[in-house]
């Protein structure tokens, strides 16, 4: 639901885990969200942006949240042009 301004007004947003988009319930206790800065490739200082990521518990589970934090990560690098 949205307001005038176009602003969403729901008490409740269910969020995605990144890797497989699957939606994180209110009860998953094994999920997790992730702020990874982004870097300067030249001066190696936090730029104060970052890419947001979500972890669903069943990929924690299953022992693959590390590979998928680092190929999500990896993509995010390339979709911003620094590599």
């Amino acid at each position: 639901m949205q307001n005038d301004a176009g602003q969403p007004v729901d008490l409740y947003i269910p969020r995605k885990c990144s890797w497989t988009s699957r939606l994180l319930a209110a009860t998953d206790k094994g999920a997790v969200q992730i702020n990874v800065g982004m870097v300067d490739p030249e001066t190696g200082r936090y730029t104060k942006t970052f890419h947001t990521f979500a972890l669903s518990g069943y990929i924690r589970h299953k022992a693959e949240g590390d590979m998928a934090m680092t190929e999500l990560v990896r993509q995010a690098d390339t979709q911003a042009g620094l590599r």
